[in-house]
């Protein structure tokens, strides 16, 4: 390995005191390494010639990097300065350890799915994007409901009126979607975790579905139709009646640096209070 890319964090006030660390710890071991600032919101990747990227900061930061990273094949190593790490979850306290070990070859990668959607209006394409946690389907207005049809594979799963929809990986089951009501899912599986937000009917559940499917909502005639598309808590795309959006397997992966079972197992204890009962 001989370049890095550290993503620095604007949001906060120790990444750039850590990654000045990072930058000499680097060049002590012959990588050269530059810094690149994120402030929460970018579509710009510059990551091409990287053999890794670091991030300083929470799992937004890291999603940032996984969405730029895994259509070039290269890993991240994710240093959590946010609250709650469950994609960065290799803790502040000990990224000169855990870096050392990934220099010399002994960390194992993990391989993450990712999804992506396409927006079709009028028959074209209007966007398209992948993510590794989440794409969802909202009203515009907090206090407005949508309506909307959701096919996968083509079988009709039915129409709901419903604040929107969360269609979510394993990895991002954590994130909105578990606070909508959805299920926990092992981030090393493969699924689609589909859960409405608010839905106008006690009949509506989260249901888990294949990854290998296609997954297809259509927004409906609604009193008030404003509607926005969301991946990844990015900045959103608008919406109009009779828009697709098409969601599927993305053709490549997220690879994650020292992102292990366990620490994702720890981090619903400790971050989430999982415990299984009162008295666990």
């Amino acid at each position: 390995m001989k370049r890095c890319t550290i993503v620095v964090n604007t949001g906060k006030h120790e990444s750039n005191r850590l990654g000045n660390e990072i930058h000499s710890f680097l060049r002590c071991r012959g990588i050269e390494s530059s810094f690149l600032a994120f402030d929460g919101y970018s579509c710009d990747y510059p990551f091409e010639g990287s053999d890794f990227v670091l991030t300083l900061g929470g799992d937004g930061t890291v999603l940032y990097a996984a969405r730029g990273c895994a259509p070039l094949g290269i890993p991240v190593f994710p240093v959590n300065l946010g609250e709650f790490g469950f994609i960065a979850s290799i803790q502040k306290e000990s990224w000169e350890k855990e870096l050392s070990l990934f220099i010399a070859g002994g960390s194992r990668i993990e391989q993450r799915s990712m999804i992506h959607a396409e927006l079709i209006h009028e028959g074209k394409t209007a966007y398209a994007a992948a993510g590794l946690n989440d794409v969802v389907l909202s009203a515009k207005n907090a206090l407005h409901t949508i309506s909307f049809e959701v096919a996968f594979n083509h079988a009709t799963l039915g129409k709901f009126k419903a604040d929107g929809i969360i269609i979510a990986t394993p990895t991002g089951s954590t994130a909105y979607s578990v606070s909508a009501g959805g299920p926990i899912v092992d981030p090393g599986m493969e699924a689609l975790v589909l859960t409405p937000i608010n839905s106008f009917s006690l009949s509506s559940r989260p249901l888990v579905l294949s990854l290998d499917g296609e997954l297809c909502i259509t927004l409906l005639e609604s009193r008030i139709p404003d509607a926005k598309i969301t991946i990844d808590g990015q900045k959103s795309v608008n919406l109009v009646v009779g828009d697709c959006i098409i969601v599927k397997r993305a053709p490549y992966k997220a690879q994650l640096i020292g992102c292990s079972s366990g620490k994702f197992y720890e981090a619903l204890r400790s971050k989430l209070n999982w415990s299984g009962g009162p008295h666990a």
